[in-house]
């Protein structure tokens, strides 16, 4: 159960989106209730991995979780990165870069699917790391990777310590290394390879997918959901303060119709049979959408509608935590919650 402290911390959260406005996002888009963790990864660093041509796959470890946050490499005559992790992940990160041979200079781009500081929060110190690189980022996000000050307030306001010891924060990009990246709009890697965006809310406003050309792969971001290795169930991800349930299926349209060979998640790693993923990913949006709208109508408690619902067996108590951090229900409950109550107001406002 939440305990008070937990409670407000999703009201802050909701209260600081709303104070703000529509792009003030804050951290990472999933639940706070974690262990505190001293930023020093706890497992081996985790090599490379090959998931198919020139596609690598990079695990960045947060909080020295293994299979949780990953980064992926698109290698060409002009490298491109999808994911930075977290801040706290950016040690394990360029390690992991230089440990293929991948000098300063080598990286021409840097891309990330959402702002949630689980995707985004090292993309600084990642453009200081490789000064030639060009930051890609949805046009929503753009300015808080210029000026992360109210991103990184809020995100102090809902996390406490636990934004220094699990996330770290996120370190200003300068204007002119930043691109906006449009929908449908292609990355050039070189050789006849490139990076397609594909515009994608639904999680959050301001996400993107990536469609490679060369292996067919998508990287999805949080659009598809959560799948933890160590953990075994698609979970979606639907965290306040704007997540739409509407754009959410549409997104997973969208991606069905571009026909990817595989889909890459951010939590965690390369997934076959695409097209029964993504009906899967709707069917598993729709199915959590109602229990949880159920429980809102008639005034019960949405997170323990969804526990009820859809709780994890048989996992070891370390993976639930992992679970947990990455798409737990109080996160997902807050996030319906939202939701539902902005749809009514609408249809109020409406008619």
């Amino acid at each position: 159960m939440r305990d008070d402290h937990q409670h407000d911390a999703h009201d802050a959260r909701d209260h600081d989106a709303d104070d703000h406005d529509d792009h003030d996002d804050v951290a990472s888009g999933h639940s706070h209730h974690v262990v505190a963790r001293d930023g020093v990864a706890t497992a081996p660093p985790v090599p490379p991995r090959r998931l198919a041509d020139g596609v690598l796959e990079l695990d960045t470890m947060l909080g020295g979780w293994t299979q949780v946050t990953a980064g992926y490499l698109l290698e060409g005559p002009r490298p491109v990165l999808v994911e930075t992790g977290a801040q706290s992940s950016v040690p394990t990160l360029l390690a992991a870069l230089d440990s293929i041979g991948l000098g300063p200079h080598d990286l021409a781009g840097v891309v990330v699917t959402h702002i949630h500081l689980d995707h985004a929060g090292g993309v600084g110190d990642v453009a200081a790391a490789f000064p030639d690189a060009t930051v890609y980022v949805h046009a929503k996000g753009v300015r808080h990777l210029a000026d992360p000050t109210r991103l990184v307030s809020s995100a102090a306001t809902v996390y406490g310590d636990l934004l220094d010891s699990l996330y770290g924060r996120l370190t200003p990009t300068a204007e002119d290394r930043l691109h906006v990246l449009e929908d449908l709009e292609e990355i050039d890697l070189g050789g006849g390879r490139s990076l397609c965006a594909v515009d994608s809310p639904g999680h959050a406003k301001h996400h993107l997918a990536l469609h490679d050309s060369l292996s067919g792969i998508l990287f999805a971001g949080d659009a598809v959901g959560v799948r933890l290795p160590d953990v075994g169930v698609l979970r979606p991800a639907t965290p306040p303060p704007d997540f739409d349930l509407h754009q959410a299926r549409a997104s997973l349209r969208r991606f069905a119709e571009r026909s990817p060979v595989g889909i890459a998640l951010a939590h965690y790693g390369l997934l076959d049979d695409p097209q029964g993923l993504l009906a899967e990913a709707d069917e598993v949006l729709v199915d959590w959408a109602e229990v949880a709208e159920s429980a809102w109508r008639d005034g019960r408690d949405i997170a323990g509608a969804l526990s009820g619902a859809f709780a994890l067996t048989g996992v070891a108590p370390e993976h639930l935590e992992k679970a947990e951090v990455l798409s737990g229900v109080h996160s997902n409950a807050a996030g319906l919650r939202r939701f539902f109550e902005t749809e009514e107001r609408e249809r109020g406002a409406a008619g």
